[in-house]
């Protein structure tokens, strides 16, 4: 008779950025963790412990625990790990950083599971109860997208979240950008979408009126994602995503997401240098494109959520004020900037530790919040006050004023970002650590979008 063994799936507690505040910890759970739960095959049992929510119970005694490492998260998962190892339990590291830098994650754990688990999982747990876990475990091929379980999530509290109904359509993108994990050694970077049937079996499940895709890029099949906006139009959502610039060529496409409940969409401008753009392989980004793209999507009422990257080789320090003159003049609804961030694994990483440019190495500042190497054009003080300076300005009361929408459908949705989440986002998150977080998520959408 097969032995049956309890497996702990956790968490390590993210870091914040000084612009964040806990609503950020307490944004979504952890979806790789509810998958591989979904996964584990009987008569096995997994059970999550997020630390972004409670501490870590280390008196529980699992059979083995598996632990999701960001490259911020890194230390206090080795923290984690080393309680439990003491203990005579066993560990296995997965997750982003894991995978781009398991030489060193083997250090710290029993095991490291590279890229993709839905072909791993089953043989880890397999060669655990056989006492013959490996070091490390490496998908060889392609993972195919059928085998991406409905995830069940009975196995999160969906109360201490703002929502739990994040959805994921496709794996890799068609990008390899100098800075993103996508360009590390170990990623199978090719495109590949989830049957439509299958992400359309999964939202009805939600019993969700919004839904958050979180894709690297939603649109990096853009045959596949028509399809998918006819087979989602009958569902009546609303819906978010990110998206590559370039679908400021498919101005159709943008109108049938519109159609289809589309209301925000994350886009990577990174900058408004296009020295910069070129400079990290990011080709696809025709920076002249740009503000017509933000029109076009205004005008289809779809918020845009700019995400930006401060640091490149090309900035100066007057690169701060002429982007926020262009987010103001533009409109632009919401930002998320980062100090550009060298992920051990990428090439941007590789490029600046040969050029020796690499100034810090404790793990925790890769947060996208710290200079951890020598920028080009200005001082390391000087970015980091740059950064900062953006973030208060566009925020302030009289940028975002300035930056209220012109198409009325967006007033709402804007107003309570800016406010709820961003400016007073520290006392938002003080309401919901007390139990109602997911009360103050579903009162957002009722505001917002009447749902």
């Amino acid at each position: 008779m097969q032995r049956k063994i309890r497996i702990k799936l956790i968490s390590p507690k993210m870091s914040l950025r000084p612009m964040d505040s806990e609503l950020k910890r307490r944004m979504s759970p952890s979806l790789s963790l509810v998958i591989l739960a979904s996964l584990t095959p009987d008569p096995h049992t997994a059970y999550i412990e997020d630390e972004n929510l409670r501490p870590v119970n280390f008196s529980d005694m699992p059979d083995l625990v598996g632990i999701t490492v960001n490259v911020d998260t890194t230390y206090r998962a080795i923290e984690i790990s080393k309680q439990f190892r003491d203990q005579g339990i066993k560990v296995v590291f997965g997750g982003i950083h894991a995978s781009s830098d398991p030489d060193f994650m083997l250090d710290y754990c029993d095991a490291v599971c590279i890229g993709e688990a839905e072909d791993l999982w089953p043989k880890m747990i397999n060669d655990f109860l056989k006492d013959n876990l490996q070091k490390t475990y490496s998908s060889t091929e392609i993972t195919n997208l059928d085998k991406v379980p409905i995830p069940n999530w009975n196995y999160i509290s969906k109360r201490d979240y703002l929502y739990y109904n994040v959805v994921v359509t496709s794996r890799g993108c068609p990008f390899k950008c100098e800075f993103c994990y996508n360009s590390c050694d170990y990623v199978h970077n090719v495109y590949r979408n989830r049957p439509i049937r299958n992400v359309i079996t999964e939202i009805k499940s939600l019993h969700a009126k919004q839904v958050m895709f979180i894709d690297d890029n939603f649109i990096g099949n853009i045959v596949w994602t028509n399809k998918f906006l006819d087979a989602m139009q009958p569902l009546n959502l609303t819906w978010h995503a990110a998206v590559s610039t370039n679908i400021y060529h498919h101005p159709d496409l943008i109108k049938k997401m519109a159609n289809s409940g589309c209301r925000s969409l994350f886009i990577g401008f990174e900058s408004i240098n296009a020295d910069s753009i070129k400079s990290v392989n990011k080709a696809q980004n025709k920076i002249g494109e740009y503000e017509a793209l933000i029109k076009l999507l205004h005008d289809n009422s779809i918020m845009v959520n700019a995400s930006l990257v401060f640091g490149f080789d090309h900035d100066t320090v007057e690169t701060f004020p002429q982007t926020l003159d262009w987010l103001v003049k533009n409109k632009v609804e919401t930002m998320t900037c980062h100090i550009l961030t060298p992920y051990p694994g990428t090439r941007l990483y590789q490029r600046l530790e040969m050029e020796k440019r690499i100034s810090v190495t404790d793990l925790s500042k890769y947060n996208t919040s710290n200079v951890v190497f020598k920028p080009k054009n200005m001082t390391a003080n000087e970015l980091l006050e740059g950064y900062l300076k953006i973030y208060k300005d566009f925020y302030s009361f009289k940028n975002i004023l300035k930056r209220r929408p012109e198409n009325r459908k967006l007033l709402a949705p804007f107003f309570i970002f800016s406010f709820g989440y961003r400016k007073y986002g520290k006392v938002t998150s003080m309401v919901g650590r007390i139990g109602f977080m997911n009360q103050i998520g579903k009162l957002a959408r009722r505001l917002a979008y009447g749902i």
